[in-house]
């Protein structure tokens, strides 16, 4: 499975509004290009959701419905595709503040397009695709992001 890891520093929300903005998968398609439509079903009684998606990706549309839980406590979305186009998608939406740098919101994930003989092909296009997906996301509902280099990455995760 590969993983993808977004982090950005988000320059004028505090941790808790870039979480409520991540929550409200309703707005995204008004707040970006990236993303197609979201339909977001009632909750579950364990408080979860289900939303349906369509994300632009590369040169078409990609579906899935995935479950969402809510950590309002840590300021966390988790996520896992019910069904849809790629085998596997999981992954969490972070947000945090932190002295230096200020709110710093992570989006990891890791996804399986499912059809291992062309993932040398495949799988880095969709990563790349991906990631700019969630930039462009993240700068419609932040405004202005500064995303964190590798290095940076490296470094909140052993530090």
């Amino acid at each position: 499975m590969r993983e993808v890891i977004v982090q950005v520093v988000v320059e004028e929300r505090t941790a808790r509004q870039a979480y409520e903005l991540i929550c409200d998968f309703r707005r995204y398609p008004e707040l970006t290009d990236k993303v197609d439509e979201v339909v977001v079903h009632p909750p579950e009684a364990d408080g979860s959701l289900r939303s349906d998606w369509s994300v632009i990706f590369r040169n078409g549309l990609m579906r899935w419905s995935e479950r969402d839980r809510f950590v309002p406590e840590t300021l966390t979305v988790e996520f896992d595709q019910i069904k849809g186009d790629f085998e596997v998608f999981q992954g969490s939406w972070v947000c945090e503040e932190r002295e230096e740098e200020g709110t710093v919101v992570t989006f990891r994930s890791g996804f399986d397009l499912g059809i291992p003989s062309l993932a040398e092909i495949l799988d880095p296009v969709a990563e790349s695709t991906l990631r700019d997906n969630i930039l462009r996301i993240l700068e419609g509902l932040m405004g202005r992001v500064t995303p964190m280099s590798p290095l940076d990455l490296t470094a909140s995760r052993h530090g």
